[in-house]
């Protein structure tokens, strides 16, 4: 049995049955023949129900909308945001798909070759609760626009989600079985992996978890894309936009209530200008409105589950005692919910647990350093390597910077983000592989070298 849990009231939602063994072996059958079915079709039919696919979402998002922040506090500004970000993959894969499979011609003086970019078959999509549709859109638009199927295992917590996810599929007329959504615990996962039907696996998760898919994975040979847990920098130079980073910062680390894995996760700051920036980030961290996640002026919701957030205050409550200093919140809320203060804390130091462990939830770390090579070595020193910002108003300089900066991406006067137009991944511990982008379409393609010998004259 699988209970969806509301973590703004404490109160049950539903519960679900979980799938048997005999309906597990029926999806991945079907799955197995769609997918067969769907590797054959023209690539305008799989690009047409892509675009029925982002129609859909876009119909329903008021009700999907509800449905994340039911099952995973998310504030519903966010939540619809989620669902229009999902439609816009599905839509730019649509639109970019035939140049990103394309056939690469290979210049040759004596043969005629080519690099053709064939589907693998039906992929396990291991995913999260934090963006419930989007993390599974984000992998399935350009995996079904390349002829792939999917079996989704969803997160326990969101099983709604998961199963809406299928039902607007199915309102798209995607073709039946291509995509199928199982209840299932995690236990069973390593069951899939070995299936013989399984083709390939992509998990975004933790870093614990990935380890323990990857390792089973590599046991059957099949290719992963993990997307892992960060401890993403945020740079601020001495010459930085204070107040423009600062306002940034505030969004970069307090978006989704903090819990994302390419928030901004250690603000690195120079000495020059951590007061002001300290104070800068305190007044856009004190205005943060904390309430009703479906009351569309709330800001912060509630962490996903009551155990989560009770191991977000013992993270926080380690640091104050390695010698942290506390500024704003640090403190479960009373009442229903699990709901926790936005936090403020300076003075931190790489060896302190709000740097060396990834803090997943509304708690901004600041560390202080003296130089740029301070900070860009204080920013390396993490066994984590997903996203980072860099401020400075030297954009020559930045450009120099981002290659000794070791993360999958580099934002310059921004916040990290995830972006259809642009691969997202990460390297160290947060996983390798790539998603989005022209390179993320190819992940789950058999890169395929056709050699055509010289005509017999």
């Amino acid at each position: 049995m699988i209970v969806s849990v509301n973590p703004a009231t404490g109160l049950e939602i539903a519960r679900y049955e979980t799938h048997t063994d005999a309906q597990v072996e029926e999806a991945l059958g079907r799955a197995s023949a769609a997918q067969k079915d769907w590797r054959k079709q023209k690539l305008a039919v799989r690009l047409a129900a892509l675009r029925r696919v982002a129609a859909t979402l876009r119909a329903n998002k008021e009700h999907l909308a509800r449905l994340i922040t039911q099952e995973m506090g998310k504030p519903i500004v966010e939540a619809e945001a989620e669902i229009e970000k999902s439609a816009w993959n599905c839509d730019f894969y649509a639109e970019h798909a035939p140049r990103f499979l394309a056939d690469s011609i290979v210049p040759s003086n004596a043969t005629e070759s080519r690099v053709v970019f064939d589907p693998l078959g039906v992929v396990l999509a291991v995913m999260p609760w934090n963006y419930p549709f989007w993390q599974f859109f984000r992998f399935f638009a350009p995996a079904m626009a390349a002829g792939n199927g999917a079996i989704l295992k969803h997160a326990s917590n969101v099983p709604g989600c998961a199963l809406a996810i299928e039902d607007v599929l199915r309102k798209a007329n995607v073709p039946d079985g291509l995509s199928r959504s199982l209840l299932i615990p995690s236990s069973r996962v390593a069951g899939l992996i070995a299936d013989p039907r399984i083709a390939a696996i992509t998990l975004t998760g933790s870093t614990p978890v990935g380890a323990s898919v990857a390792a089973e994975a590599g046991k059957h040979l099949k290719k992963q894309v993990l997307e892992l847990g960060g401890t993403d920098p945020f740079i601020v130079l001495a010459d930085a936009d204070i107040e423009l980073a600062a306002q940034t910062g505030a969004r970069a680390r307090f978006q989704n209530v903090g819990q994302s894995c390419i928030a901004a996760k250690r603000f690195i700051v120079e000495e020059k200008v951590a007061d002001k920036f300290v104070a800068a980030l305190s007044k856009h961290v004190s205005a943060l409105k904390v309430g009703d996640p479906m009351d569309r002026s709330t800001q912060i919701g509630p962490i996903a589950r009551a155990d989560l957030r009770a191991d977000l205050h013992k993270q926080v409550e380690q640091s104050l005692s390695e010698g942290a200093t506390l500024l704003l919140g640090g403190k479960e809320l009373e009442g229903a919910g699990a709901f926790y203060a936005p936090t403020l804390v300076d003075n931190v130091t790489s060896d302190m647990t709000a740097c060396r462990e990834e803090i997943f939830g509304p708690v901004a770390p600041v560390i202080r350093v003296r130089d740029v090579e301070t900070a860009i070595a204080v920013a390396n020193d993490t066994e984590y390597g997903l996203g980072a910002a860099l401020w400075t108003q030297d954009i020559s300089r930045a450009h120099v910077l981002s290659h000794e900066i070791e993360a999958g991406a580099v934002f310059i006067n921004g916040m990290v983000g995830s972006d259809p137009r642009i691969p997202f991944g990460g390297i160290k511990k947060s996983g390798y592989g790539r998603e989005l982008g022209e390179f993320g379409i190819r992940e789950f393609t058999n890169i395929k070298t056709v050699w055509v010998g010289p005509a017999q004259v």
